[in-house]
């Protein structure tokens, strides 16, 4: 039974969407059990055939286009997969980053002969995707980025350094955001094959949580790109990001959703089970306003994501509404893991409970994607 009373409204009424869903479902009861999370995050990754796998399974492309080899679906589908990931405790798997954040770029504003190239293998798990914006100093001010791309005959010269890099160690083909001129207009996006001469990926990184995520430095040294490799027009490369970060934060926002209904979920079984003085804690009335607070707050935040989700697919979801659904869910999503860890006691500090995972994996989702202070600025603009 849903942890939630939330309706699911009509636009999510779907009968291939819940065969999709029963799909993901199955695929990652079989691929994603706590001994196989547990050593993604030995490893500091997710295995190469696990993408393979999930290609194989139509979980990669479940919004691209069919013609690239998809399964032609939208975010809807999207949304599906990142409520099975935090069911499953799995979203140190980044299938939401490469699909629903990611291939969009190259669906929008690639060529035909790049989308036929790129697309199909993302789709199948051969291609992994990542994006590479953030530099050592240059994070939520993107304007501040120093990683040059020079014209030079037929080719681009890029070379700089990116860093915080999701999918960096692992990762095929990547975005690249590098100046090309002075000012926001002087901002392109490029598509850099990783087996070129002059990029290097640095070690991984080591991170509070979400250790199964590869995350690394990338680095640039004369590195030559084809002029065909241009993703869209020259400078128009901020704009592009501005135009597809209120669907990335939206995926952050869905990927917090999940976490937090899964954190709900367990805690309640959780304190139905555990003793103190010999009753149960949920017999406590802390505990149960403490829950009764926490599935409040839960219930409105997905509430507000099914309408901003809405909206999104109807083509209307402006930044600073994305931005508030952002930074209202991350923040949520930090306040109710923190009561669910707390009535955990002392199990819940132990490395063996999943909701000690979640505690630490929650943190970066108020930083990435824009710091909440971010969000905070971009709403306030609207007022």
């Amino acid at each position: 039974m849903a942890v939630l009373n939330v309706k699911t409204p009509a636009f999510f009424e779907d009968e291939t969407l819940a065969l999709f869903r029963n799909s993901v479902a199955q695929f990652l009861g079989r691929h994603a059990s706590a001994e196989k999370t547990a050593s993604w995050r030995e490893n500091g990754m997710v295995p190469r055939d696990l993408w393979l796998a999930a290609g194989e399974a139509g979980i990669l492309g479940a919004s691209i286009p069919e013609a690239y080899g998809g399964s032609g679906g939208d975010f809807r589908f999207d949304a599906v997969v990142m409520e099975e990931l935090g069911q499953h405790n799995a979203l140190n798997f980044a299938v939401p980053l490469h699909s629903a954040v990611i291939a969009p770029y190259i669906v929008r504003y690639g060529t035909e002969a790049q989308k036929q190239r790129y697309l199909p293998q993302a789709c199948t798990g051969e291609r992994i995707l990542a994006i590479a914006m953030t530099e050592p100093g240059a994070g939520s001010d993107l304007q501040g980025m120093r990683t040059t791309a020079v014209r030079d005959g037929d080719d681009y010269v890029i070379n700089g350094q990116k860093t915080f890099i999701s999918n960096g160690m692992t990762a095929d083909t990547i975005i690249v955001a590098a100046r090309t001129d002075a000012g926001a207009s002087g901002i392109s996006l490029f598509i850099v094959d990783a087996e070129s001469a002059g990029f290097a990926r640095g070690s991984l990184l080591e991170k509070l949580g979400q250790a199964g995520r590869d995350t690394t430095e990338l680095f640039f040294a004369d590195l030559r790109v084809p002029a065909a490799d241009l993703l869209g027009q020259e400078g128009r490369g901020f704009y592009m990001l501005m135009e597809n970060l209120p669907q990335e934060r939206l995926v952050i926002a869905w990927q917090a959703m999940a976490m937090m209904e899964a954190a709900l979920a367990q805690t309640i079984a959780y304190v139905r089970d555990r003793k103190l003085f010999k009753r149960t804690l949920i017999e406590f009335q802390n505990t149960q306003f403490k829950l009764a607070q926490c599935k409040t707050e839960a219930t409105v935040a997905k509430v507000f994501l099914h309408y901003c989700t809405e909206r999104l697919l109807d083509g209307d979801l402006d930044a600073a509404t994305a931005s508030m659904a952002k930074l209202a869910i991350t923040e949520t999503q930090a306040r109710v893991i923190d009561e669910c860890l707390q009535l955990h006691g002392g199990n819940g500090y132990m490395a063996e409970y999943p909701i000690s995972q979640m505690y630490k994996d929650a943190r970066g989702y108020r930083i990435y994607g824009g710091t909440s202070e971010i969000m905070k600025l971009l709403i306030a603009r609207s007022l």
